[in-house]
């Protein structure tokens, strides 16, 4: 089905960070590179028409270069489009029990459904065969990403009971007696709903190809931007999608003169040598600041040649799983792969729902603070062990 697709590369990161640039720029140079590409974003801001400088392009496809097309995707259309029966079914069960109808509409928006749907949108484009490339400019939570893994978790037995009736529909049976518009809907609910997990499984194989998909990082050298980016990596790893590249941006040059700039400067130096611990292996592109704002086709082109140079874009440049999380009986391993070889270079402890690791290196200590799956709530940390650049750490269930 997606044959044709050569890669998809997915940039997330905090707002403001430069996700939308770095994700314009590699566009262009993806299609100055012959590729005919597509660039999506579902930002609410629009934000595809002010980094090109174009006019405001709608919610269709648009060429604006040889080889590059745009595409804003506003996730409340696309559910109406496409969805509307499953929305309305929900809205009506729940409106039934006496809801305000407009309040119903929104309980039956599941948190992240919008970002869902303007996931889905990529399998309806790559189902046409028509773009060699995707890049997608992806909002800033990553909660969207869990609801790939609905066909997953429903399996099997899900299936037999049509998909997400098992979790929709036998909600909606228990209120059916009080919904005289349950019964005549049902059917299409149920088809819509089928044709919902149908398309699920296809973006969820498209999305965890690793000869495929790529998600890339994108922060700044500041403690925010790249805690948000930890997060994501650790979601990505979760999910089995390749992370190849972290991005950062905004680096100030350390020439200045000034003493304001250059202690900002020797900040952002810490904080990058602090990003290439905490994103180890993967490679780090650091990019500074522009003098310019970073805005139409020109700058843009520029800022693909700063961070790529003369590499193809569409390469995939890491391999691996910088987390890995192996279920073993009642205990959790956690593979974390760590850049530091010698056993007395670190110590490591748990903070609630962190690991913090303590890190030796050629500026210092530093401290890498790690998000935790919620399967670690009701566990304890027993032992740490490194082998290599891998470092296992074992939770067990509390007694």
């Amino acid at each position: 089905m997606f044959s044709h697709l050569l890669r998809l590369i997915i940039y997330t990161g905090k707002g403001g960070t430069g996700k939308t640039v770095t994700s314009c720029s590699t566009a262009i140079k993806l299609a100055k590179n012959k590729y005919k590409t597509l660039i999506i974003s579902a930002d609410p801001a629009h934000t595809l028409s002010d980094a090109f400088a174009v006019p405001p392009i709608g919610y269709e496809q648009k060429e604006i270069l040889s080889n590059l097309y745009i595409l804003q995707i506003d996730p409340v259309i696309e559910m109406d489009k496409q969805y509307n029966t499953l929305l309305s079914y929900m809205a009506t069960i729940f409106s039934s029990k006496g809801i305000d109808e407009t309040l119903a509409y929104e309980i039956a928006m599941l948190p992240g459904m919008t970002q869902l749907f303007s996931l889905l949108k990529i399998e309806e484009v790559i189902r046409t065969k028509e773009f060699d490339t995707i890049v997608l400019d992806m909002p800033a939570s990553g909660e969207a990403l869990r609801y790939l893994y609905f066909p997953k978790l429903i399996g099997s037995i899900g299936r037999k009971l049509t998909g997400l009736a098992g979790i929709f529909s036998g909600v909606a049976r228990i209120f059916q007696p009080f919904s005289s518009k349950s019964s005549t809907s049902t059917s299409s609910f149920l088809h819509s709903e089928s044709d919902l997990l149908d398309k699920l499984d296809s973006l969820a194989s498209i999305i965890t190809n690793h000869d495929i998909t790529s998600m890339r990082l994108v922060a700044n050298p500041d403690t925010f931007s790249i805690e948000n980016a930890k997060r994501a990596l650790m979601s990505a790893s979760l999910y089995g999608i390749n992370v190849d590249m972290a991005i950062v941006n905004k680096i100030i040059p350390s020439l200045s003169s000034d003493a304001y700039y250059a202690d900002m400067a020797a900040f952002q130096k810490n904080k990058v040598e602090e990003a290439r611990s905490n994103f180890y292996p993967l490679p780090i592109r650091e990019i500074k600041l522009h003098y310019n704002e970073l805005k139409g086709l020109e700058m843009l082109e520029r800022n693909g040649e700063s961070i790529f140079g003369s590499e193809d874009p569409s390469k995939i440049f890491h391999r691996g799983k910088t987390f890995s999380f192996n279920r073993e009986n009642s205990s959790l391993r956690i593979v974390v792969k760590v850049p530091f070889t010698e056993k007395d270079d670190f110590n490591i402890e748990r903070y609630g729902d962190r690991l913090t690791i303590k890190v030796k290196s050629n500026i210092g200590h530093m401290v890498n603070i790690l998000p935790l799956p919620s399967i670690t709530t009701g566990m304890k940390l027993t032992k740490a062990k490194l082998y290599g650049d891998e470092l296992n750490v074992m939770f067990e269930m509390n007694p």
